[in-house]
């Protein structure tokens, strides 16, 4: 796929000018045609395939897939073939890059492929969580709910993200400084003092245990920093491209679900996306078993959908869903009371909504109180790290001072 930069008429007389993806320019003007628009001109792009190298364009704004995703569930509703809407959303965005995934995710659609399997190609944009929750639209009918419930999941997560990295901050700036003061004293004071030290000290002197671990650092930082910064460097993008493979992925977010503080919020909002899409699957008339398995791949979590999967299992030999989720470590006992209400009156999609709404309420108000408490432990963790480095320092160099000043 080449990317070519147009030049053309819409229906109206007005010009609109981009980039589309195809395999040569006569397909490229004929995707253009087949949009609406009369091409004036066509030629290969070679900024933009510039750009597309670069890691740096492939990003797109919160802000603009939430607009997309809007726009696209509004056109849905209003019974524009998919095809259409698309192209006619491909000029919308301000990314050139989400500009050349739209058109590639049109051509897709065009060639008769489905919509989740058009966005999963593009996985710096769409995420599973994305993906699969349009596969649960197209399975179940609901496509335009789907995209609506997805714009307000992508807006949730930004405003997670945002609140997270405002409390954050702060420490991490003490972090930072702290960090560069440590290795500046590693490196330029410790050298000094050890000398200090060296002089000072009377035969059968011992420095503290904490002095002499400071002095270790300091040595090994001097005369090993070139070699263990390079081993370190790729041990961290070693484990980030294992975190990337499937197995890698599973073991992380099993690690995540035995993590005190952050099980709570990840348990909260799988609950929450399965409450939210398992019942609007099953009030789309989606078989119990279908729903299973398509609303696991739009938890994010790879543990807890094995676990759906599972269940899954159980329910085909016969078993009550609420039975088998009632066993399950990570669903609360209230999901499968409220799931076993459902089956008996015939309401789960009523019930589930209900859930989802009370776990997302949850989460909400559990990052508020984390974003609260996140920024003092930091400082005392930080003041505690910033004491001890001193003491270590100026309590051995009173002492022997002291020794000195008797004698």
């Amino acid at each position: 796929m080449a990317t070519f930069a147009y030049k053309a008429l819409r229906k109206d007389g007005s010009t609109a000018q981009g980039t589309v993806e195809a395999a040569d320019r006569t397909a490229a003007m004929a995707s253009l045609s087949h949009s609406g628009l009369h091409p004036l001109t066509v030629k290969a792009s070679t900024s933009s395939t510039k750009m597309k190298g670069l890691s740096f364009g492939d990003r797109v704004k919160t802000a603009d897939l939430v607009i997309f995703t809007r726009q696209f569930s509004t056109m849905i509703s209003a019974g524009v073939p998919l095809s259409r809407g698309l192209a006619t959303l491909q000029e919308s965005p301000s990314s050139p890059y989400f500009r050349q995934v739209l058109a590639g995710i049109t051509k897709e659609v065009e060639g008769g492929a489905p919509l989740a399997d058009a966005f999963a190609k593009y996985p710096k944009v769409f995420d599973d969580v994305f993906v699969n929750m349009v596969r649960a639209g197209e399975e179940g009918g609901i496509l335009d709910e789907i995209l609506k419930r997805l714009a307000l999941q992508v807006e949730q997560n930004a405003s997670i993200k945002k609140k997270v990295k405002g409390a954050m901050t702060y420490p991490i700036v003490i972090l930072t400084v702290t960090i560069v003061a440590f290795f500046g004293i590693m490196l330029g004071v410790m050298p000094k003092i050890a000398k200090i030290f060296s002089q000072l000290a009377t035969p059968g002197t011992k420095l503290p245990l904490q002095t002499r671990m400071l002095l270790s650092i300091s040595h090994i930082c001097q005369h090993y920093a070139l070699i263990v910064i390079p081993i370190v460097i790729f041990v961290v993008v070693m484990i980030g491209r294992y975190i990337k493979t499937p197995r890698g992925k599973y073991q992380f977010h099993a690690l995540m679900l035995r993590t005190p503080v952050v099980k709570k919020v990840i348990t909260k909002v799988a609950i929450a996306r399965f409450s939210r899409t398992f019942s609007s699957l099953m009030a789309a008339g989606v078989g119990v078993l279908d729903a299973l398995a398509v609303t696991g791949g739009a938890i994010g979590n790879k543990v807890i959908e094995k676990e759906l999967a599972d269940a899954a299992k159980q329910v085909k030999e016969g078993r009550q869903l609420s039975e088998v989720l009632g066993e399950s470590p990570h669903f609360p006992r209230i999901v499968s009371q409220m799931l076993a209400v459902g089956e008996e009156t015939g309401k789960t999609d009523v019930v589930l909504v209900k859930v989802a709404d009370f776990y997302e309420e949850e989460v909400s108000t559990t990052i508020d109180s984390l974003a609260s408490i996140i920024e003092p432990v930091m400082i005392i963790v930080l003041g505690a790290g910033v004491g001890l480095i001193a003491a270590s320092v100026m309590g051995p160099i009173a002492s022997l001072s002291t020794h000195i000043s008797s004698n």
